[in-house]
């Protein structure tokens, strides 16, 4: 009988996000022999086309784009080392409040039962130990990542199966460094008004002490950024691109994520997705 290898499972709405947000981890659970899967939801047809044209503008072509950005997205999980990439191809529904976001096929627009259960049959097929996506706001309110939670939750409930489960996250005390690196590197950036950010969306990002899990990716930062140069297509909205990678390593060399699942008891705040489970 065949050990079960254990398995990391990251579920992304778009294409590139899987380098954002869990690109360190993937890389370096890849090198410690633990089978790493990503299922990406979107075709990530509401990027940008060539030359940065956007979506709406002339010379945008979405099925064009959507092929482009599967490409890029295959690159990534190589230089990443993903052992298996899933596609769910629903189609990318834009920022919130975008005309996408009702587009027949969108993933905004999909029921969350059917999402689900697509998604519960990759659960049986892979069965992982970990399961990492998005907070219930999506991290920054885009509906894609706010669907990519709603049917990762459901289809663990509709599953039964009992992983520890993660959403990513950043701490306050980041965002600061962000913003200032962001402003260096010459990307448009303003301080958020407390007031006018509170009536849009919850603040992005958690107070240090709530963050249950930091993940020294360190000796990953190379792949990361590697990953996130394959979507060269939409170069324009990565500045981090623009740091290099000594600088990127420095500002990006720890993931950090908050655990709503567990059956393992690993004491919090933890520095391994799989504490508890080896």
């Amino acid at each position: 009988m065949v050990e079960r290898p254990l398995t990391l499972m990251a579920v992304h709405a778009h294409p590139d996000d899987e380098a954002t947000g869990t690109g360190g981890v993937l890389a370096r659970y890849a090198a410690e022999g633990i089978r790493t899967v990503l299922v990406t939801c979107t075709d990530g047809a509401c990027g940008d086309g060539p030359g940065g044209v956007k979506p709406g503008e002339p010379g945008h072509d979405p099925a064009a784009v959507a092929a482009m950005r599967r490409q890029e997205l295959q690159e990534s999980c190589d230089v990443l080392k993903v052992s298996h990439l899933e596609m769910l191809d629903y189609g990318d529904s834009g920022m919130m409040g975008w005309a996408a976001n009702d587009a027949p096929g969108s993933f905004w627009r999909t029921p969350v039962e059917e999402g689900a259960a697509r998604l519960a049959e990759l659960l049986h097929r892979y069965r992982p130990d970990v399961v990492v996506t998005y907070d219930e706001n999506g991290f920054y309110g885009h509906p894609d990542h706010i669907q990519a939670n709603r049917i990762t939750m459901a289809a663990l409930e509709l599953s039964g199966m009992t992983p520890k489960v993660y959403w990513t996250t950043a701490p306050r005390s980041m965002m600061q460094r962000f913003g200032e690196a962001m402003r260096e590197f010459g990307a448009d950036w303003e301080e958020p008004d407390p007031v006018e950010e509170a009536e849009v969306m919850p603040e992005i990002g958690l107070p240090d002490e709530e963050i249950t899990t930091w993940v020294d990716i360190t000796e990953f930062g190379s792949q990361k950024f590697d990953a996130l140069a394959a979507h060269a297509s939409q170069g324009e909205n990565i500045f981090f691109l623009r740091m290099g990678k000594e600088r990127f390593t420095e500002l990006m060399g720890v993931e950090t994520f908050v655990r709503v699942r567990d059956t393992t008891d690993a004491a919090v705040p933890e520095t391994d997705l799989f504490a508890g489970l080896r």
